[in-house]
């Protein structure tokens, strides 16, 4: 027992130097570090995902509107109020996720409007529509974002596009 209890001293003095698993106890440590980074830069990719599906959404519904309405809309007491249902499908639509991958973007409201500019030489009154949608966007990782800047869960925006009306 005595021989024993004289190597433990020895023993102990090799262990604190030992540097076995030295690696694995820094991994550990900054494995959850590398972990949320890549979880925001995957949501980060996916949230401008929905952002840039949103914005097609849009263009798409202004040219649908450019098509659909008559070009002579501005010499007539007519409005593309008509049309709000549709253009409202068309941006809901394109921006929708799935239930897998939830878009993190909610469209609050989408309104498309009439401008009549004088025109050039060949047209003396030009029709331009123009389709806006109001964005809430919800960030995936609020958490962390408050720690960092405060708070920052949520960002009201718009996304608008306009086009000149050629009709139908």
């Amino acid at each position: 027992m005595q021989m024993l209890s004289r190597h433990i001293p020895a023993m102990a003095r090799r262990f604190a130097r030992s540097e076995n698993g030295a690696q694995l106890v820094e991994f550990a440590i900054v494995l959850p570090l590398m972990l949320v980074i890549f979880a925001v830069i995957i949501e980060g990719g996916r949230l401008m995902w929905s952002y840039q599906a949103t914005n097609s959404g849009v263009r798409d519904a202004t040219r649908y509107l450019a098509r659909v309405v008559p070009s002579d809309i501005c010499s007539s007491s007519a409005s593309v109020a008509d049309w709000q249902s549709a253009v409202e499908t068309i941006v809901r639509e394109s921006s929708s996720g799935d239930a897998f991958f939830p878009t993190g973007i909610t469209i609050t409201a989408v309104t498309p409007s009439l401008s009549c500019h004088t025109g050039s030489y060949r047209v003396p009154v030009v029709a331009v529509a123009q389709v806006t949608a109001n964005l809430t966007v919800t960030f995936p990782f609020a958490g962390v974002f408050e720690l960092v800047s405060g708070n920052l869960s949520t960002i009201s925006t718009s996304v608008s596009d306009q086009s000149r009306i050629f009709g139908t």
